[in-house]
């Protein structure tokens, strides 16, 4: 199994990654990272900015486990709109193969004008469900050729509502380098929230090889009178990691788990939690 971090103290901007940041990250136990590059758009960088970075991580030892693929809209019926989306996320592909990346991270997107995460009736229906496959085949190509997994992230509130309706999508779609990133926490839900390895055994059980990587991220149910499932730092919550783990390494050892939904101040005890779950079940963590 081998680990890696997100987000907190990585920068925005690929120029601003050093080699100090990327000690950092293997001093805490972290063989590789996400980082989403916000400020570096895949339509406006040299790919020659991108092939410095991706020499910078090689020379200090630190594995490019995932970029963004930019979060755009991939449902619309809209076409103009779609067609501008593939383009962007073609363009993201490209990007993280002159990166050095494993894969890219991407959701479908959402109806919803004030972010892609956030939930609209129109997410739900057949005609996103078209516009996404249609979105997805069109940029397949491009992860073949570049050599980058089109990894897709899924949400209860976006068009991949489920890993049922995820792994129907995949199969539609059909190619090895489309797949799914797999959320620990976004699928969860009220009725199982207090049983979540039942919930993964589940999840995993249905979408199988569909998987290439995980974002291991915590959820518990708010005090509240209308309900609020909240995710955050591994470790806080009501997560299953252990069965979390067991099953990302009987799909592979080579898959990285990711820690996501933690602050900078919480990344020690995150990477202790890992290792020490990883320990009490056998697995063995590789590129420590």
């Amino acid at each position: 199994m081998r680990f890696g971090m997100s987000g907190c103290f990585l920068p925005d901007n690929m120029n601003d990654l050093t080699p100090e940041l990327c000690r950092r990250v293997r001093a805490l136990g972290f063989s590789g990272i996400f980082t989403r590059f916000r400020a570096n758009h895949p339509q406006a960088t040299p790919l020659a900015a991108a092939r410095r970075v991706r020499d910078l991580l090689e020379g200090e030892g630190v594995r490019l486990y995932q970029v963004t693929g930019y979060w755009q809209n991939l449902v619309t019926p809209d076409e103009t709109a779609r067609r501008d989306s593939v383009k962007v996320l073609q363009a993201a592909l490209l990007l993280a193969g002159a990166l050095g990346a494993r894969a890219i991270d991407t959701g479908p997107g959402s109806m919803n004008p004030d972010g892609p995460w956030f939930p609209h009736p129109a997410n739900w229906t057949f005609d996103a469900r078209r516009q996404l496959v249609k979105s997805l085949k069109e940029c397949a190509p491009v992860a073949e050729d570049v050599g980058v997994y089109l990894s897709l992230e899924g949400h209860q509130l976006v068009t991949l509502s489920s890993a049922a309706v995820t792994k129907e999508i995949l199969d539609e779609v059909g190619s090895p380098w489309v797949r799914c990133d797999f959320d620990s926490a976004n699928w969860i839900t009220l009725e199982t929230v207090f049983n979540t390895g039942a919930a993964l055994d589940h999840m995993f059980d249905l979408l199988g090889g569909h998987i290439v990587s995980c974002h291991a991220k915590d959820i518990w149910v708010e005090n509240k009178l209308t309900l609020h499932l909240q995710d955050g730092c591994p470790g806080k919550g009501l997560m299953d990691f252990k069965t979390l783990f067991l099953r990302m390494e009987r799909l592979n050892p080579e898959y990285p788990v990711i820690a996501e939904g933690n602050s900078t101040e919480e990344l020690p005890f995150v990477s202790e939690a890992f290792h020490r779950w990883a320990a009490e079940l056998g697995i063995p963590v590789l590129d420590e």
